[in-house]
């Protein structure tokens, strides 16, 4: 007796269609294109998932960055002050004082002034 092997590669085929949704062309509805496109996408998820991180570490000096030419000084003497006083702030809570409450990031500056 011969096992049938349509249903469960249609099912492989319907979710990985399901994937590919959205696709252009041929990439949606043709099954090596598909196939192609998923995997591709999968390696561009996961490389800009860690790049995410470096772009948003980039925003956050430049608000920092920003803020602290506002008080006179530049943002690489800020961080350097900032580690001689033993300030353990990280750049993402720097830039969100920096924006949000500037009397506050004044105030810190002014400490390691």
């Amino acid at each position: 007796m011969r096992v049938k092997t349509s249903v469960p590669s249609k099912n492989r085929h319907k979710k990985l269609l399901a994937r590919a949704k959205g696709y252009r062309g041929t990439r949606k509805t043709s099954v090596k294109l598909a196939r192609q496109a998923t995997l591709k996408a999968g390696v561009y998820s996961y490389r800009d998932r860690r790049a995410k991180k470096r772009v948003m570490r980039a925003g956050f000096i430049t608000t920092v960055n920003n803020g602290a030419g506002l008080l006179g000084l530049k943002y690489s003497l800020l961080i350097n002050k900032l580690k001689v006083a033993k300030v353990e702030i990280d750049r993402k809570v720097l830039a969100s004082l920096a924006q949000n409450e500037p009397e506050v990031f004044k105030a810190v500056v002014e400490k390691v002034k």
